[in-house]
């Protein structure tokens, strides 16, 4: 029995593809929210320098960490003031709609551009967008949707549930990740069937 040594370049490639495709897919998602603030009313994420698509002004410093010791990371929430929305509750719904929303919209962009011409990054591009949009679909406090679905699991229940999700507690693996990934992976081949 022969024991092969990993290429250590290879997993070194696809740690930095995948850390450089989460802060481009974490920076547009929050520019996005931002973006959406803006255009509705609320000058409040001007005001505070998160209207640009520089990732340092997105990026939270643990979350940055994380992303590279777990692969999992998140950014800064965009600071949304209600009161100077035009329509409060709809706009709001808007503006958490905008991150999703942009991370679907790059992956389709960036999966066009693939039909041309492929580098690795494009794939982990392609993968981290539709995972980010459709985990930060859930109806659980902090992520989006729980702006989307307010009442569906209020205050803290919602951050609780979420916690325990996200636990590896099911053979290693989250249940979170059991209950999305068919949903990620039909997004993913509607995607590459383009």
């Amino acid at each position: 029995m022969g024991y092969t040594i990993p290429d250590m370049s290879e997993f070194l490639n696809s740690t930095i593809n995948s850390v450089i495709a989460l802060i481009v897919a974490i920076t547009v998602h929050e520019f996005s929210h931002a973006w959406a603030a803006d255009r509705l009313g609320d000058p409040t994420p001007r005001s505070r320098g998160r209207l640009t698509l520089n990732p340092l002004a997105h990026l939270d410093p643990i979350g940055t960490i994380m992303l590279f010791i777990a692969h999992f990371g998140w950014g800064k929430p965009v600071p949304i003031d209600p009161f100077n929305l035009r329509h409060p509750k709809r706009d709001y719904l808007y503006i958490a709609l905008a991150g999703p929303a942009s991370n679907i919209l790059l992956a389709i962009l960036v999966t066009l551009v693939a039909k041309l011409f492929f580098i690795p990054l494009f794939y982990y591009l392609i993968v981290i967008n539709i995972s980010l949009a459709i985990f930060n679909l859930l109806p659980f406090h902090p992520l989006d949707g729980s702006h989307i679905f307010p009442d569906l699991f209020p205050g803290n229940t919602g951050y609780l549930i979420l916690i325990f999700l996200i636990l590896p507690i099911f053979n290693n693996t989250s249940l979170i990740s059991l209950l999305i990934s068919p949903v990620i992976n039909f997004c993913l081949n509607l995607l590459l069937a383009i």
